[in-house]
């Protein structure tokens, strides 16, 4: 079983005089199997080798440990969780917003912007606002959606279609496969 750390609350991992179980099935350091022996029989191995008893599967009957270093343990999962949450952090969504009167020159403005946010493999909502009297032209804030949807069909892809929410009219983007791919190779600077 899992242990609750003092400290943080989080369970952890049972190590070495922790492991309170008559008998274990023990995998050696090298990752070969040694069979079912007692627990302070495996202790004393994990000793003589200058490692830990760690307790892998605590669910299992008996349960599984094995030698190895923990602090080296922790260390590479500890890297390997950072680089997922690196690798995560790139589904932040940027947003841009619109109104169905928006002029030649600022619809240009928020286009390159939004070609720029897919480039960099972000996802981008793109909201458009109905204020007074434009409620009752809806069919233009979907024709304006229509229009930035084929003004991007080469480096993105709808992710969400246009939809009508309230007062305004939202869709999601995302940067299309080759765009990804030219984002992931890219020299970082």
């Amino acid at each position: 079983m899992r242990q609750r750390d003092p400290r943080g609350g989080n369970f952890t991992t049972r190590i070495n005089q922790r492991i309170r179980v008559p008998e274990v099935r023990l995998i050696g350091p090298t990752g070969e199997q040694l069979g079912i022996v007692a627990t302070y029989e495996a202790q004393n191995r994990a000793k003589e080798a200058g490692l830990d008893l760690v307790e892998i599967s605590p669910t299992a009957r008996p349960p599984v440990c094995r030698i190895m270093d923990f602090g080296k343990f922790r260390y590479e999962q500890s890297k390997k969780d950072k680089q997922n949450k690196r690798s995560s952090s790139a589904t932040k969504v940027k947003e841009i917003q619109l109104h169905p009167s928006v002029g030649d020159n600022d619809y240009n403005v928020k286009m390159r912007k939004l070609k720029d946010f897919l480039d960099e493999g972000f996802r981008v909502k793109v909201a458009l606002f109905f204020r007074g009297r434009e409620n009752a032209h809806k069919e233009l804030g979907f024709d304006l959606m229509n229009r930035v949807v084929m003004d991007l069909r080469d480096i993105g892809v709808v992710e969400q279609a246009p939809k009508l929410m309230g007062r305004n009219i939202q869709m999601v983007m995302t940067p299309s496969a080759k765009v990804r791919q030219a984002s992931r190779t890219a020299p970082v600077e």
